[in-house]
């Protein structure tokens, strides 16, 4: 922190981490104290607070489509200032003094919060994670934050990005520019501006969530670490990179129950990166291209997501997960409905194909999940991985389709997605090139 308060410009103390880097992971690697103070990143917090998560103080929340920005500063464009020499200058407000002006009022996510505060400070509350003072750039760190609050100083244009989902999100508002590094290899990537990033070599990889590069994280001068909740299974990396200083947020739009609030996270990166305005316009855009849709009755016709694996299971999605949520969005139900015996975390379970054949035999439609076992084209390669399935309704009947494996990493394609699934389960004869992530088994 002595350092930090030593550096008023934010380019320098970065290239003084890069510095340290290799000297302060040995450091850390090898247990000895002081590494938190020596790595001099953001300021990541670990004590307890006395309010729980539920008690962050709201008021009236903004209208759905309203701005939110901070106050704007003018004059520093000519001054010779940097904005950290203006933020220095600035007297920091006391944390204890601060009340929220608003809230942003969220349609469909319920896993994060923003409130608004005077001078473009934004408190986000992550449900089950913590909670993030995003403060801007011209604008001091107040006094009195509480540890339990981590602090993020803008511009975060360093970040190491192990969520992939957030990636779609981030690359819609035109900010794959402030992500550095990857926790996923060139290879693993279907969002193409995250592949033209790793191509032009803007974007690195530097390990994934379970093994990051710690060295080249610090050398890159890493301010924010986006992790999935797979991080919960490594909690010695996250406690890692908190000691580094490494301030590390966990994605958790997979947590949310309606399909439409994942796509809602675009807003939370919008506060992050400096384009709220931008993620308002493309989430209210979105919305209205499913006005109609989710206006409709429904269809009344029956949708089966599945894939089948190596030793002849078939996977299925759980009646509450999302994607089944999506069927019924789109004016479809469902099936199979039944749930598994065993209770856990994840979205799918594995059922016999004789259980699966019981339950979707009369589909009217049924929909292969390539992202496992890879694409389909053809009703014969199909049948080659169960022959069983040639007495489905959907299979005598042609309506059998496939998705494409970009599905699930392009977040904002939610949407789309809806679109495509009301287009096969409502129209006659749907119009294939007009759809985003469905192909037809030939």
């Amino acid at each position: 922190m002595v350092v930090r308060r030593m550096m008023k410009n934010r380019e320098e103390l970065k290239r003084m981490r890069k510095l340290l880097a290799v000297g302060v992971l040995m450091v850390c690697l090898a247990g000895m104290s002081g590494c938190a103070g020596a790595a001099g990143g953001g300021v990541s917090a670990s004590g307890s607070e006395s309010d729980s998560a539920s008690s962050v103080v709201t008021s009236e929340p903004a209208s759905a489509s309203a701005e939110v920005s901070g106050t704007e500063f003018s004059g520093l464009e000519n001054s010779g200032e940097s904005a950290s020499d203006a933020a220095s200058k600035t007297a920091a407000p006391v944390w204890s003094e601060m009340q929220p002006e608003g809230s942003m009022k969220l349609l469909y996510a319920t896993q994060f919060t923003v409130d608004v505060y005077e001078g473009g400070y934004e408190l986000i509350q992550i449900q089950d994670d913590g909670k993030y003072l995003v403060v801007p750039e011209t604008m001091p760190v107040p006094e009195g934050v509480p540890d339990s609050i981590t602090v993020l100083q803008k511009p975060l244009d360093h970040v190491y990005l192990a969520a992939t989902s957030a990636m779609d999100l981030i690359a819609a508002i035109g900010r794959t520019d402030r992500i550095t590094l990857s926790g996923t290899k060139e290879s693993g990537w279907y969002v193409e501006a995250a592949k033209e990033a790793m191509k032009a070599g803007t974007l690195t990889y530097a390990g994934k969530y379970s093994a990051p590069d710690y060295e080249k994280i610090l050398a890159d001068g890493c301010d924010l670490a986006v992790e999935s909740t797979m991080i919960y299974h490594t909690p010695d990396v996250k406690e890692q990179l908190s000691q580094l200083k490494i301030p590390v947020l966990v994605e958790r739009s997979s947590y949310e129950e309606h399909p439409l609030g994942r796509m809602e996270w675009i807003r939370l990166y919008g506060v992050l990166f400096d384009e709220e305005e931008k993620a308002e316009q493309l989430f209210k855009k979105n919305m209205e291209a499913l006005d109609g849709v989710l206006s409709e009755q429904p269809a009344g016709k029956t949708a089966a997501f599945f894939y089948i694996t190596s030793n002849g299971a078939v996977n299925v999605r759980k009646p509450g997960d999302y994607v089944a949520k999506m069927i019924g969005l789109a004016g479809g139900s469902y099936v199979p409905q039944t749930s598994s015996e065993e209770e856990n975390a994840l979205s799918t379970m594995n059922m016999q194909m004789e259980t699966f054949y019981a339950e979707a035999k009369e589909a009217d439609c049924l929909i292969y999940n390539s992202t496992i076992e890879g694409e389909l084209q053809t009703m014969d390669e199909l049948l080659q991985k169960s022959p069983l399935l040639k007495d489905f309704k959907a299979v005598k009947n042609g309506n059998v389709w496939c998705t494409g494996k970009n599905m699930f990493q392009e977040t904002m394609g939610l949407g789309d997605m809806i679109l495509d699934l009301h287009a096969v389960l409502s129209e006659t004869v749907p119009d294939e090139n007009s759809l985003h992530y469905l192909h037809r088994l030939k």
